[in-house]
């Protein structure tokens, strides 16, 4: 069969896709020894899991038939999207109804959803897809089925030994022309790097500018689930779509998005998912409408065990990066306190992140390379520079943690000889 072109460009090898990949190969071999500091999978945390296990057994309880054995609204179940007006109303103040709020698939689709939607080819001209943080996401590089994917650099700083931040290029972002979707996480993965409040207020104005829509993806930040500090809640306005996500609170596998935004978009958006996969799992959208209602409970998982759990691997990770690195390597680590993930930086000639990818495979360790969370640009200088980083996942036990970045010295070791 012949492709068409947006099926070449969905189709073709991206860093989500070797992720997905490596995923797929660990699956197939429980207990043979490999560790995996690759995915974005959240930890195993107990209290978590029984949180959402007591919730999805009283949805099955409550009405199996009802919820899983027959359609409903694309929009999202009714008892939801009521939850999500009172929980953000009470926690952000934000003035909503339901006209503003949409369930989907996890907030990856939802943020594909937008893409599709408002970049690309148009009626007036082409629209790009702007990824005005880099480094971001892997799998923002496929929210657009068209090819036309800007991304602006971060800025690079330097903050003490062995540490450095990315700061926003206001002035790149400003200068973007001929944008459709402005798209970032925050807080970032990879990086856990957090978007002050002039930094979202400079991308939200010049997506205005361009009549493009914010995309702001919360997946990792507030109100739940925390994972990485976050300077500033989530803004309300025109022209900016939040999108929020029960995956790294603890639901990954069930897949449930949540979008906030100006009712036009997400009507545009309720009739994108009605036309292809109709709409969210429902028994698992009723397990989160009980979340949302608890209120309290759900605030205290994430402040009581999720932030805690984080903060600490990510201390762990950073004591563990000093012991086993090379003493005479320049290397440097994102700044943060919490985080599901290490942004490794190696400062170094010689350094490949491919290469070490492959090096860390043969010694039966996954990670990710840097160079995939760069999409969009073409400054040779960004990308040296993202071929000299990789991103460590912090979810593992601690154990494979340990033995991880010890086989990551080892491999750097090697590298450097």
């Amino acid at each position: 069969m012949i492709r068409s072109q947006i099926g070449a460009k969905m189709c073709s090898m991206s860093g989500l896709r070797v992720i997905m990949d490596d995923i797929a190969a660990l699956s197939g071999r429980p207990g043979d020894g490999w560790l995996n500091l690759g995915i974005g999978n959240p930890a195993l945390i107990p209290a978590a899991s029984a949180f959402w296990r007591r919730r999805v057994q009283q949805a099955t309880d409550a009405d199996f038939e009802g919820l899983s054995c027959s359609y409903g609204p694309s929009r999202g179940l009714p008892a939801l999207l009521d939850a999500v007006v009172q929980y953000f109303g009470q926690r952000l103040g934000w003035p909503i109804d339901t006209a503003n709020v949409m369930i989907g698939p996890g907030s990856q689709m939802l943020c594909f959803i937008a893409g599709a939607l408002y970049a690309g080819p148009s009626s007036d001209r082409r629209r790009a897809l702007v990824l005005p943080a880099l480094p971001d996401y892997t799998g923002y590089e496929a929210s657009t089925m068209h090819p036309h994917v800007v991304g602006v650099p971060s800025n690079i700083v330097a903050t003490g030994d062995h540490r450095f931040r990315y700061e926003l290029d206001t002035a790149a972002v400003g200068g973007t022309r001929d944008a459709g979707v402005f798209l970032v996480s925050n807080p970032s993965n990879p990086t856990g790097r957090s978007l002050s409040e002039p930094d979202l207020a400079a991308i939200v104005k010049a997506a205005a500018a361009q009549d493009a829509l914010t995309v702001v993806d919360n997946a990792y930040g507030q109100p739940f689930p925390g994972i990485a500090v976050t300077e500033t809640p989530p803004v309300w306005g025109d022209g900016v779509l939040n999108c929020f996500s029960l995956s790294k609170a603890g639901l990954p596998g069930e897949r449930i998005g949540i979008a906030i935004g100006p009712a036009e978009v997400i009507k545009d958006m309720v009739a994108f998912l009605g036309n292809t996969v109709l709409h969210a799992p429902r028994l698992a959208q009723h397990a989160a409408a009980a979340a949302l209602r608890s209120g309290d409970e759900l605030d205290a998982l994430v402040t009581e065990t999720i932030q805690p759990f984080y903060a600490a691997r990510w201390n762990l990770a950073a004591e563990l990066l000093a012991e086993c690195l090379p003493d005479d390597l320049s290397w440097y680590t994102h700044d943060g306190v919490r985080g599901m993930f290490a942004w490794l930086y190696i400062d170094e000639p010689w350094i490949d992140d491919l290469r070490l990818y492959g090096l860390m495979k043969q010694r039966r360790v996954f990670v990710v390379p840097g160079s995939y969370f760069f999409a969009g640009s073409t400054s040779p200088t960004t990308i040296q520079h993202g071929r000299r980083c990789v991103r460590i996942s912090l979810s593992a036990p601690e154990p494979v943690l340990r033995q991880g970045i010890a086989r990551l010295g080892d491999a750097l070791r090697f590298m450097a000889s």
